[in-house]
């Protein structure tokens, strides 16, 4: 309906994943704003407008993920078979704790944990799978739907079981190239095809006879290096591949390059000896 002929605004907060049987929690507006104080949860907020003739369409917004940087606590999951050991030293004691745990917003779990424990039991965790999983303090225990008083205390990833990467990295471009050294860029393996925490890249390379040798192991926030110690006028390629505790992944093999006969200043020397002669 068109602003001007509404009388109001209905706001439905609904925590994801919401364990309730009720319906979400309504909130009753003249304006087009409102303020909530959310934990770090998922959250699906639904938006309609009313007025004498009816209800309109609800209008579905997802709240983003919130940034981790500033939570006063700090939790740790260790793999147990399928299930996790969640451990933390709690800051405070809340009446409860809410553990939300999963791979994403339409994948996700809850538990209420009654007692200010430090550690509990999570399960069904699927191997090579990146999981999510935070806790939340709160004083009101009861079933997962939304709670202006939660507050999110830690969040931290987790693999039950981790794989080696399934790809290389993508765009490998090698660029600068001399008569014995050459520059190599390449963009991250995206998350989803790590299937382990990415703890850094390999990079090989191969010459014409095929030999190949290690140019450097680097950690997973570098995504160039420089090639050195290289024969001139030589054809090379290289291969890179991401590594988690799991092993090396797949690489990623370039295009072939040839590195110069001359170097920058051999070259000039050349091209003025050749015209004087």
């Amino acid at each position: 309906m068109q602003s001007e002929n509404a009388l109001g605004y209905y706001v439905d907060v609904e925590r994801i994943p919401n364990s309730c049987s009720d319906s979400p929690n309504r909130i009753i507006l003249k304006d087009r704003k409102v303020l909530l104080n959310l934990s770090m949860a998922y959250y699906r907020v639904n938006i309609s407008a009313y007025n004498k003739a009816g209800e309109s369409p609800q209008t579905i917004y997802i709240v983003p993920d919130f940034s981790a940087a500033d939570l006063p606590g700090q939790i740790n999951a260790k793999p147990q078979g399928t299930n996790a050991v969640v451990t933390w030293i709690p800051e405070y004691s809340p009446k409860c704790f809410v553990v939300d745990w999963g791979t994403g917003k339409e994948d996700m779990r809850t538990k209420i944990v009654a007692t200010a424990t430090g550690n509990f039991t999570l399960d069904n965790f699927r191997p090579y799978k990146l999981y999510k999983i935070m806790v939340h303090a709160s004083d009101v225990c009861q079933c997962g739907s939304f709670r202006s008083d939660e507050k999110t205390f830690g969040v931290t990833h987790f693999y039950s079981v981790e794989g080696v990467p399934r790809i290389g990295p993508t765009n490998v471009t090698v660029l600068n190239i001399t008569k014995h050294s050459a520059f190599v860029k390449w963009t991250e393996i995206a998350a989803e095809d790590c299937l382990g925490f990415l703890r850094g890249y390999r990079i090989n390379y191969t010459d014409s006879s095929r030999k190949m040798s290690l140019a450097a192991s680097i950690n997973s926030s570098t995504t160039s290096y420089r090639l050195t110690g290289l024969k001139e006028k030589t054809v090379y390629r290289v291969l890179i591949a991401g590594f988690t505790s799991a092993g090396e992944g797949f690489p990623t093999l370039s295009q072939p390059f040839s590195t110069l006969k001359y170097g920058t200043v051999e070259a000039v020397f050349f091209c003025v000896a050749q015209q004087q002669s």
